[in-house]
């Protein structure tokens, strides 16, 4: 069961691959660009240039260049080295979770290529998750580099959801929150987006660079309070949440959006469906589960397997999906990541049980580990114990990865060049 339920997600990641994606939905023909439903007359405009932002930058540049040919020139900003590099864009290895100097160097280039848009130009936005901390600068000058590392690690650990998260960094930032855009500003956007982000909230897509905010500095005040945050932001930092001083970002009645369109091409829904598909085909009644998005992992845990407890009941084989991501609030953490938190988690809980659990990351990364996430099953227990390995030890020190890996049950893909936030497979048999 642990080589079917890592077959079914081997099958989802190749099933919504981002060269799939555009094959669908853009095309190039006679000089017409189609996005979705949109038309792009290339000839017209007298610049077209691409900005590709986050961990699925150079899967997508690729694959618009293989649409459109050699026609364009841009900046690619990703946490991945590129394999190769196309002619007329210049590439920045941004950091990721953290930023770093490159970060820094990418959007500096970004606003001041963007600023010497017209209205005769054309910028195309490729945007995927990863893309908070690839390319960023902060919009007060005060802000160092280190500053800017610290607040990230602080929101990162805190155990805020993502959508949280994103939401101050946006009104820390110079080019997040639609700021992007808004230097863009008068040409024609088109952004196309490979989302990591639950699919109501596109513009916290990498903290929605080329989007309307709908987050507040209102907003980032209450999540403060919410996690404590203050008290461990570097001095910087603090002083403008104590001064109420935030920029407050862009909203939809901005100028930069009334030439402005957004595409999703693909999303963590993707990733299920061709889940669902193949799970079906292995002769499982498939459920899928959303609910327990952004929840913390152990509570996320105890209700899906309670609701494949209660599907086995019903059913003799059942596979049940859920997408999303959960949280997990680190303190003086190992090595591993939420994926692999979870199904260490669940291992005790299904301990000489008929059940198999697999989670996994579609970027290929969990947390700080080399792998994407792990599996877990009714042996696992009992092989731990075989081996030395003390599973309570390794949850609480929040060191996942060293136990999967002695296992032999980390699941690793390298990079996968793509971004659909996580995938977990329940299979109960």
């Amino acid at each position: 069961m642990r080589e079917i339920a890592r077959h079914i997600f081997d099958h989802a990641l190749r099933e919504s691959s981002i060269e799939q994606a555009f094959t669908r939905h853009v095309s190039c023909e006679r000089g017409v660009l189609r996005i979705c439903e949109d038309l792009y007359d290339l000839n017209s405009y007298g610049r077209v240039f691409v900005v590709a932002i986050g961990k699925a930058a150079h899967s997508m540049l690729t694959a618009l260049h293989e649409q459109t040919g050699e026609r364009f020139e841009g900046i690619v900003a990703s946490p991945i080295e590129p394999a190769f590099h196309i002619r007329g864009f210049r590439y920045f290895q941004g950091g990721h979770p953290l930023p770093n100097a490159e970060s820094i160097r990418a959007a500096d280039a970004m606003l001041k290529s963007l600023s010497t848009m017209s209205e005769a130009s054309l910028v195309i936005h490729l945007v995927s998750g990863g893309g908070s901390a690839t390319a960023e600068k902060p919009t007060d000058g005060e802000i160092s580099l280190d500053d800017l590392v610290e607040t990230y690690r602080v929101l990162v650990h805190s155990g805020a959801p993502i959508g949280e998260i994103n939401t101050v960094r946006k009104h820390l930032s110079a080019i997040k929150g639609g700021k992007l855009a808004q230097a863009a500003y008068p040409a024609q956007q088109v952004s196309i987006l490979v989302s990591d982000v639950p699919d109501s909230t596109p513009d916290a897509l990498a903290s929605g660079p080329t989007m309307p905010d709908s987050t507040t500095v209102e907003n980032c005040h209450v999540i403060a309070e919410k996690y404590n945050l203050i008290a461990q932001l570097p001095q910087s930092v603090r002083e403008l949440f104590e001064r109420h001083v935030l920029d407050e970002t862009p909203k939809p009645d901005d100028p930069a959006f009334v030439r402005a369109r957004w595409w999703t091409i693909l999303s963590n829904s993707a990733l299920i469906a061709a889940a669902a598909k193949e799970a079906q085909r292995q002769g499982f009644i498939v459920e899928i589960d959303n609910s327990c998005d952004d929840w913390d992992y152990a509570k996320a845990a105890d209700y899906l397997l309670q609701r494949l407890h209660d599907l086995r009941k019903q059913h003799e084989r059942v596979c049940l999906l859920s997408g999303g991501e959960v949280t997990v609030h680190v303190e003086n953490g190992g090595t591993g990541g939420r994926n692999q938190q979870f199904a260490l988690y669940c291992a005790e809980k299904i301990a000489s049980k008929t059940v198999c659990i697999l989670s996994a990351g579609s970027d290929g990364i969990d947390g700080n580990s080399p792998a994407a996430g792990a599996i877990a099953d009714g042996t696992t227990l009992q092989r731990a114990k075989a081996r030395g390995l003390d599973v309570s030890a390794h949850l609480a020190g929040f060191n996942a990865y060293p136990f999967f890996e002695a296992l032999g049950d980390a699941v690793v893909t390298g990079p996968t060049g793509n971004n659909l936030r996580d995938l977990r497979i329940l299979l109960s048999y």
